[in-house]
């Protein structure tokens, strides 16, 4: 008891909050490298081919540890990559980043919104 306040419940709930965040985490970090995954072929796969040098470029960087990926980053390394997505004052856009975005970032939504109601 602290100045008359029994803490054991807000004692449970403060070492609940920590077990369900350090079981939330590894699962988040599969749904993220799935959908990461899933964007990278889609991206691809809609991705103008003139030489296949912007296609070949497309990759997916990881933020976090070896462990925990918390953070992906999908892209093209080819620097004229934005061109092509946005279009220029003489190119029309082709975009392929954002179509692929589009069709998996519900995946990533829903396998986020599950971990709550599996991580207590």
């Amino acid at each position: 008891m602290v100045d008359g306040f029994d803490i054991t419940e807000i004692n449970r709930l403060t070492f609940d909050l920590t077990a369900a965040a350090a079981s939330a985490a590894p699962k988040a970090g599969v749904a993220i490298r799935k959908t990461a995954s899933d964007i990278e072929g889609t991206a691809k796969t809609l991705a103008p081919v003139d030489t296949g040098n912007l296609r070949n470029s497309i990759g997916i960087s990881y933020g976090g540890d070896q462990i925990l990926v918390l953070q992906a980053e999908i892209g093209p390394t080819a620097d004229y990559g934005a061109f092509v997505e946005f279009g220029t004052s003489r190119m029309a856009p082709q975009a392929y980043m954002g179509p692929a975005l589009d069709r998996h970032s519900h995946e990533l939504d829903t396998a986020l919104a599950s971990l709550g109601g599996h991580i207590l």
